[in-house]
């Protein structure tokens, strides 16, 4: 396959369409936690508002500028995060480091949809991008539990 054929599998129409739709664009006003997560190697940046009730995510918004690959990812977390407990996000980031690094399965419900992206496992260089939303979304989930600990 060549390189130009590779690129086109990796843009597909699929990933384009979440990329150009990604859900919950709006910043909170006066979030629990905000984190703001930046690939150094494309510059891609991902900011995460949200805030936490009964151990589930309660409010999320997120202002997302990376790569049509960092997109789709920000599209799918955006669309599954509200109401998800720590574990599950856990999951949905260990299960898309996996997918992408070892070739293992997509992530599970409700995050499968992750999947989308198994073309871009060839591409380490995007790697980063890819996992920038449910990285921002998991820390700012901890800085919120912290901060109403304290």
């Amino acid at each position: 396959m060549s390189a130009e054929t590779d690129l086109i599998k990796l843009y597909s129409q699929r990933i384009l369409a979440l990329a150009a739709d990604i859900p919950l664009t709006d910043r909170l006003e006066a979030p629990a936690a905000t984190v703001k997560k930046r690939s150094p190697l494309c510059g891609s940046t991902v900011t995460v508002d949200l805030d936490v009730a009964d151990g589930r995510v309660a409010r999320f918004g997120q202002d997302v500028k990376a790569c049509a690959l960092g997109q789709a990812a920000a599209a799918v977390v955006g669309a599954h995060v509200i109401g998800r407990t720590r574990d599950e996000i856990v999951a949905a980031r260990d299960g898309l480091r996996a997918m992408l690094k070892d070739g293992a399965p997509p992530p599970g419900p409700p995050f499968q949809d992750l999947a989308v992206l198994e073309p871009a496992r060839d591409y380490k260089n995007r790697h980063a991008s890819i996992m920038l939303a449910l990285e921002a979304t998991l820390e700012a989930f901890d800085k919120a539990q912290e901060a109403a600990c304290a």
